[in-house]
C-alpha cells in the first residue's frame, strides 16, 4: 500500500559472515534509496528497484568479492519499491512491489552474470508488496504480503529456469507482511512479520514439494 516516504540513504555495508563484528563501508549505492530488495549470484549482488524517493526501476550490482560504489545493471519492467528478490545459480527474479497508487503482481528476471533490462517473467497470483522470499537451486517462492489494507497468509512459486505466472504453494500459517525469508537447499523459512502487530513465529516449507507451512518455533522476541 501507499504511505509515507521513509528517510533514505545511499550506503552500502558489510560483514564476514564467518566472523562475528561489526558492519564495515563497502561503498555507495548510485542514488539515495529505501525499500529496495536485494538477490545475489556467487560473485554479484543485485539491487532492484527502490523509492528515491520516487519510485525507481533502476538495477544496481556489485562485486561481492571486492569493495566499491555500484554500477548500473539495467532496468526493471516497472518502477517499484518493496519488490520480493530471489535467484537461481544464474537469474536474479523480482516479484511484487509498492506503486504509487495500488501494489504490483508483476514478475520480471534478469541473468545475472550479464547487464540489461529486465524481461517479464510472469504475474502473482495475488498483487502484493511486502513479500517474504525463499529459494532452491531450481524454485523460487514468495510469502505472505500486503495489498492496500488487506494482509494474506498466500505462498507462490516459480521454476526460475522457465517463465510464466506463479502457481500457488500453499498458506503460511497466518496472514502476515513484512516476512524475513531464508532458506537451505531444500528448506524454505518464513520468520517474523506482522499481522499487522509484530509477530514471532517461524514456520517452514517443503521448497521442493507444495502444501502449507508447518511450525518450526518462535523467534526470541
Amino acid at each position: 500500500g501507499t504511505g509515507s516516504t521513509p528517510s533514505i540513504s545511499n550506503t552500502l555495508d558489510y560483514i564476514t559472515i564467518a566472523s562475528a563484528g561489526n558492519a564495515t563501508d563497502f561503498g555507495d549505492f548510485s542514488v539515495s534509496r529505501v525499500q529496495t530488495p536485494g538477490t545475489q549470484s556467487n560473485t554479484r549482488g543485485l539491487f532492484g528497484g527502490a523509492r528515491s524517493p520516487d519510485f525507481s526501476d533502476v538495477i544496481d550490482y556489485i562485486t561481492i568479492g571486492s569493495t566499491g560504489n555500484t554500477t548500473d545493471f539495467g532496468d526493471l519492467t516497472v518502477a517499484r519499491g518493496r519488490a520480493g528478490a530471489l535467484s537461481s545459480s544464474t537469474r536474479g527474479v523480482f516479484a511484487g512491489g509498492q506503486l504509487p497508487s495500488s501494489d504490483s503482481d508483476t514478475i520480471d528476471y534478469v541473468t545475472i552474470a550479464s547487464t540489461g533490462d529486465a524481461t517479464d517473467f510472469g504475474d502473482l497470483t495475488q498483487a502484493r508488496t511486502r513479500v517474504g522470499a525463499c529459494e532452491s537451486a531450481t524454485r523460487g517462492v514468495w510469502m505472505g504480503g500486503l495489498d492496500g489494507g488487506s494482509t494474506f497468509n498466500i505462498m507462490d512459486y516459480v521454476t526460475m529456469a522457465s517463465t510464466g505466472d506463479a502457481t500457488d504453494f500453499g498458506d503460511l500459517t497466518a496472514v502476515r507482511r513484512d516476512v524475513a525469508g531464508a532458506s537451505s537447499p531444500t528448506r524454505g523459512i518464513a520468520a517474523s512479520g506482522k499481522t499487522p502487530s509484530n509477530t514471532n513465529i517461524i514456520e517452514y516449507i517443503t521448497i521442493a514439494s507444495t502444501g502449507n507451512a508447518a511450525d518450526f518455533g518462535d523467534m526470541l522476541s
